[in-house]
């Protein structure tokens, strides 16, 4: 028997969706104003997802306290209130669009969590934009 088990988070982030190779003109026609130079921000919801067995012991799939230390640790230190294509490694390089990002957080959350557990990320950059990654 596997159950799923989720932790919500929340965090703000500014951004710019920008290709370097691309003009000014080319970054507007394609990223409209998410390309403004001033950069842009959202208020981000987390969604982690974790499937296992419950075990026997405990009665829990993953200790809910664990996760959620374990994203404001790795997570929400890293990336809330941070500008994300000045302020962090992950993005000096890498376009932060919403589907980047979700990779970036499932490949740091993979790291730390067993494998025995699937793992999905959830996130939210508006109430009705949001992308979501498995590892696939």
């Amino acid at each position: 028997m596997r159950v799923s088990v989720f932790r919500k988070e929340h965090f703000n982030a500014a951004h710019r969706l920008y290709n370097p190779n691309w003009t000014d003109e080319r970054n507007e026609e394609v990223f409209g104003k998410c390309s403004n130079p001033s950069y842009h921000g959202h208020n981000y919801e987390l969604f982690v997802k974790l499937v296992g067995p419950i075990d026997p012991d405990t009665g829990y799939v993953f200790d809910m306290k664990v996760l959620s230390d374990l994203i404001k640790e790795k997570i929400l230190k890293k990336f809330d209130h941070k500008n994300l294509n000045l302020d962090t490694d992950e993005f000096k390089q890498l376009n932060p669009t919403a589907e980047n990002i979700a990779v970036v957080i499932w490949n740091i959350l993979r790291k730390e969590i067993d494998k025995k557990y699937d793992l999905t990320v959830r996130l939210y950059e508006t109430e009705r934009n949001y992308v979501e990654y498995d590892g696939d």
